[in-house]
């Protein structure tokens, strides 16, 4: 991928609208798809592709107990 393609975890946070903290919580229970983790020293860097920001938008991940069906 072209270096255009890839977020950092702050520009990632800013498009979707979601706190920082949050993406990063994201980040270590992968719920991002598409994610590469570079190793840098003691530093763990998330690369992150622009095309999961569609995902994330509106609602982020799927997350809780899904809904009871009405018997």
């Amino acid at each position: 991928m072209k270096k255009d393609e890839w977020l950092t975890t702050r520009q990632f946070a800013a498009e979707v609208g979601r706190p920082y903290d949050t993406v990063i919580y994201w980040l270590r229970k992968g719920l991002v798809p598409g994610v590469e983790v570079v190793e840098l020293s003691n530093l763990r860097v998330y690369r992150i592709p622009r095309s999961a920001v569609a995902q994330f938008k509106k609602q982020g991940p799927r997350r809780g107990r899904p809904r009871k069906t009405k018997q």
